[in-house]
């Protein structure tokens, strides 16, 4: 877990939240998303998958696993998801 506090803070202020904000959504106090961030503490299970759910990542990649990113398409129409996979394909063949 050494990049899970540094990972946590970072995905925090990419969706421009406070720490307040953030906490309310887990259910936790400010003060145990300072200890998260400072890696004073260690999430509980729970507590991960809440924070995987709200910035769209593994737990894995918040804990410093992994580097990928999730994109939640499950409300998008079968022509939409076509669309968003033949970008995914475009991308990845200009590597």
């Amino acid at each position: 877990m050494v990049d899970f506090g540094n990972n946590l803070k970072s995905l925090r202020l990419k969706y421009k939240m406070t720490q307040k904000e953030l906490a309310e959504q887990i259910g936790v106090t400010k003060s145990v998303v300072s200890y998260y961030e400072l890696q004073e503490r260690a999430p509980s299970p729970e507590v991960l998958i809440k924070l995987s759910r709200i910035f769209h990542v593994t737990t894995d990649y918040l804990l410093g696993i992994e580097h990928k990113h999730i994109i939640d398409v499950s409300n998008l129409s079968p022509d939409e998801l076509t669309l968003v996979e033949q970008m995914i394909q475009l991308f990845e063949s200009k590597k």
